[in-house]
């Protein structure tokens, strides 16, 4: 049985790690170098990097910090954040990365998405939805770091993604982001169902228990966390014990 994975989702301002609350709301805390080091040293199964000004700066990724942070940390590591090119995508994946994270890119040009998988394999694409209710109160898919909406609905959009060759789901609710209240359960689950690849749930973990409904009622491959963990005296590794205790496969 595959395990289940404990994921810290670590957002970048420059060379700067930031924790949001709903997207809006940022603060500092520190070095990418540091934090990777802290996570590194927790057992944690991957650590994902989203800089979240890329898309709407247009700066390229910073190949320079994932090899420095890829030089002193072990762990399996998922860029995004402005990748545009399988240049990019190259760059960041022979310095370091083990997948690199589509999101913006991906919407604008779906079949971005097919060209990495057919260049660097399934396995090395996630595609990374962020979703929140419109002024409608719909769930629509939104871009360009929260700020920008679409008409896409998650659920159909993660069919969409997977079959253009997307090897794995970061699902990401913006309402709860921060907010420690919770994953969207439903939302989660709808996509789940509707997907055969891995689905990574994010936004809202506030406990364990919540990891733990996560994967248990919505079906979600992984459980992605950061504000817990910065802010809380829980860890991934306490995470991951608790998780175990219930049934839940996991490497410790």
């Amino acid at each position: 049985m595959l395990k289940t994975r404990v994921i810290p989702v670590v957002l970048l301002d420059g060379y700067n790690v930031v924790k949001s609350i709903q997207f809006r709301i940022f603060r500092n805390l520190g070095s990418p170098i540091t934090v990777g080091r802290i996570y590194d040293s927790r057992g944690v199964d991957e650590l994902v990097l989203l800089d979240i000004k890329a898309t709407i700066n247009h700066p390229e990724p910073s190949v320079e910090i994932i090899a420095e942070i890829s030089s002193e940390c072990f762990m399996p590591l998922t860029i995004g954040g402005g990748i545009k090119t399988i240049e990019h995508a190259r760059g960041l994946l022979a310095n370091g990365a083990d997948k690199v994270a589509l999101n913006s890119e991906a919407v604008r040009s779906p079949e971005f998405i097919t060209a990495l998988a057919t260049e660097f394999g399934a396995q090395c694409v996630m595609v990374s939805i962020d979703f929140k209710k419109d002024h409608n109160g719909n769930k629509s898919v939104y871009t360009h770091a929260g700020s920008r909406a679409t008409e896409l609905d998650p659920v159909q959009w993660a069919v969409q993604a997977e079959k253009r060759g997307a090897g794995e789901i970061l699902l990401t609710s913006i309402d709860l982001d921060g907010t420690m209240k919770g994953y969207d359960v439903e939302v989660i689950e709808r996509v789940c169902r509707a997907v055969s690849i891995p689905v990574i749930a994010s936004g809202g973990a506030g406990n364990y228990a919540h990891m733990a409904q996560v994967l248990e009622q919505a079906g979600a491959s992984a459980v992605a966390a950061a504000r817990i963990y910065h802010f809380t005296e829980q860890t991934p590794r306490g995470a991951k014990k608790y998780l175990q205790k219930r049934g839940i496969p996991v490497r410790l």
